[in-house]
């Protein structure tokens, strides 16, 4: 049986992930009914694959399906459900988009879990670090991930998992990290050497190295059962990899010019002006820079790649919330222009103040 300590946590923690679900559940509703999706070549791809269909799928693409699969899964009562309620949508893809609409809140979810978690083991007041968690699931990307056809929310868990893993020492996050890295998406390399620096005190370089091997061989087979399914020679993944370096030029021009930085700002919106307030003076700085140190600083740097190798630089720039959260949430806690975020009720009026 558990402990009762440990028992009288699980209703705290489920009420921030219910809370967390609850951000982005009803903005991405939205996203999920009304969506364009004739444009949308990843939509449509991930649509696709989670109906079994990986022919004319992009490589970059074809090869993460664990979301598509989660979500053909969901989708199967729920086409039971259209069939008897609304069967002229049962054989159209509503079934689909729902079954990813909701594997998709549901770890987005778990992010806001991990980040408020996170929040806290930096030293941030519940408040702040609700705040803070909010400031990121409000996002337009968080909207966008959930609400669509997409594989970004799992990619996002698995950053999330390895920050709070470094943090805490949490041996299974960091397990979890490397074994579904891979599985989110191929740029999971770039992670790998963060976590054999930074999550050694959680799981030791052997046991980093045998989870890595699960999920990198998971990974393998995947990719050998698409490519003997379609025909396409093992030599092509390494080409299409290798491509990516072509957007160097492209991305590095993008972000110097005002529409990068118009997208860049996008990321967080508003609330980025909370990283301005905490970065105004020294003493400011000391107070949440020090925390994050190079822990956080090799991370945005890792995102700094994703940036420029996909080119979609708003999008790939999401994967530092895990770093911006706590920046966020220590300022909060920490800044004297944030005081009375910690203070006490006020205090209740006495009778007759209005009359």
């Amino acid at each position: 049986m558990p402990s009762p300590a440990l028992s009288l946590r699980w209703p705290r923690w489920l009420l921030v992930y219910l809370l967390a679900l609850g951000l982005v559940a009803g903005p991405a509703y939205t996203m999920y009914v009304h969506y364009d999706f004739s444009h949308s070549l990843d939509t449509r791809s991930y649509l696709r694959m989670a109906r079994g269909e990986f022919e004319g799928v992009n490589i970059t693409r074809r090869y993460r399906v664990l979301v598509p699969a989660a979500a053909a899964v969901v989708a199967w009562p729920l086409e039971q459900v259209y069939a008897h309620m609304w069967p002229q949508r049962a054989a159209s893809e509503w079934p689909l988009r729902l079954g990813f609409y909701a594997v998709n809140s549901l770890l987005m979810a778990a992010v806001g879990l991990l980040l408020f978690r996170t929040c806290l083991l930096y030293g941030a007041s519940p408040t702040a670090a609700a705040l803070a968690v909010a400031a990121v699931l409000t996002s337009r990307w968080a909207v966008y991930m959930s609400g669509l056809p997409l594989v970004d929310s799992l990619y996002l868990l698995v950053f999330a998992l390895a920050f709070y893993g470094a943090r805490s020492n949490s041996e299974v996050a960091v397990a979890a990290a490397l074994v579904l890295g891979f599985q989110a998406k191929e740029s999971a390399v770039f992670l790998v050497p963060w976590l054999w620096v930074y999550g050694r005190t959680a799981l030791r370089w052997p046991g980093q190295l045998g989870w890595l091997a699960a999920g990198g061989g998971a990974a393998l087979a995947v990719r050998f059962w698409i490519d003997n399914r379609l025909g396409a020679p093992p030599a092509a993944s390494l080409q299409n990899a290798l491509a990516h370096f072509e957007n160097l030029t492209y991305s590095i021009q993008r972000l110097f010019s005002v529409k990068g930085a118009g997208e860049i700002f996008s990321i967080f919106g508003f609330f980025s002006l909370l990283l301005l307030v905490g970065l105004r003076s020294q003493a400011a700085r000391r107070q949440w820079l020090p925390l994050l140190g190079w822990r956080g600083g090799w991370l945005v740097l890792i995102v700094a790649v994703h940036m420029l190798l996909s080119g979609d630089l708003g999008r790939m720039g999401y994967l530092a919330a895990p770093v911006f959260v706590v920046a966020v949430a220590v300022i909060l806690t920490q800044d004297p222009l944030f005081s009375w975020l910690s203070e006490p009720g006020l205090v209740a009026e006495q009778p007759g103040a209005h009359r």
